[in-house]
């Protein structure tokens, strides 16, 4: 297997930004192309980035400005968010080269069709070698160097190739081929850790969130049984790994989105990947004849069309079932 010297990770926030130290750290040389003049300002004088305040770049850690000079390296790092990845994959497209590995970073469902991750960028970038990497990964802690595992997938070699390409002494990527199950547990993880901090605010105690974590699993494994995902990925770093670290704790964008809701308290415009793909989660559970309760119910809440008391009754007052 040919090694992959030259990484370059498209989009500069904190997720990007840590990939692009873990590439780094791994003794890649690593560019990160950077989309706001403010940040590749800040970059090029000071070497740190707004988004990850207090972390510092290395000086031989290439940033541009420049798409076109980024993928000019041997592998690409995809870090926008799931809804604009089609747009952006389509400006990306006159730049990559036939069987350029392009690692979607991504974790959601386009919103409008339902379509994992996986699927937009195949459809968008059809000549380039798909990859995807996913697992409970914070940005911070991948950006200082504590230890991380996190799954890649792709077909082939390729998985291998970008295993041995970032993987450090932090940084553990486990290789798989299994690119649906890793986009699913990615993206359905966010919706169910809204409603595990719905009920962290609504104060419905421990074995309420126990109760709802689990379920939620076993909902994630239905769907992803259906979709031809593997039990052994859903069961593992991309699946439950991340289902587990982003459901219960607050530094979870998702979580803490769903505390406040649960409590009464306006969210404001905190980032929470989940409440766009609530409704694009139930939507392909429905093409695939899947029922997904307690995602139905998050979609329904976060539309307004269902009060957040009524939630809770609506999930308890199902008929009762064998597990």
């Amino acid at each position: 297997m040919s090694p992959l010297s030259h990484i370059a990770v498209l989009g500069a926030g904190a997720w990007g930004t840590a990939l692009a130290l873990a590439a780094h750290r791994a003794g890649r040389k690593t560019t990160l192309w950077v989309r706001e003049d403010d940040v590749l300002a800040s970059l090029k004088t000071g070497m740190e980035n707004r988004f990850l305040p207090g972390v510092k770049l290395p000086a031989d850690l290439a940033v541009t400005g420049d798409l076109a000079e980024a993928c000019r390296a041997e592998a690409l790092l995809l870090v926008v968010p799931a809804q604009v990845l089609h747009a952006f994959a389509d400006s990306l497209r006159p730049f990559l080269k036939a069987g350029q590995p392009v690692v979607i970073c991504a974790k959601g469902i386009e919103k409008n069709s339902g379509k994992l991750v996986t699927e937009v960028a195949g459809e968008a970038l059809p000549d380039a070698a798909l990859a995807i990497l996913s697992g409970p990964s914070f940005a911070l802690d991948v950006a200082i160097g504590l230890p991380t595992a996190v799954t890649i997938a792709a077909q082939n070699s390729l998985a291998e190739r970008l295993q041995t390409a970032l993987g450090s002494a932090t940084f553990r990527p486990y290789a798989s081929d299994d690119l649906t199950g890793v986009a699913l547990g990615g993206a359905a993880k966010n919706v169910y850790a809204i409603a595990c901090g719905v009920v962290e605010g609504m104060k419905l105690g421990e074995n309420a969130r126990a109760a709802l974590l689990a379920r939620s699993f076993a909902e994630l494994s239905r769907l992803g049984e259906a979709l031809g995902a593997k039990r052994e990925t859903l069961m593992g770093l991309s699946g439950l790994g991340d289902l587990v670290l982003t459901a219960t704790s607050k530094s979870s964008r998702n979580f803490s989105y769903g505390a406040a809701l649960g409590a009464g308290i306006e969210p404001g415009a905190a980032l929470a990947e989940g409440v766009d793909t609530a409704p694009a989660l139930v939507q392909r559970a429905r093409a695939a004849g899947v029922e997904l309760p307690i995602a139905e119910a998050m979609a329904d809440l976060l539309s307004g069309a269902l009060p957040l008391g009524e939630a809770v009754i609506r999930l308890m007052s199902r008929k009762l079932t064998v597990e």
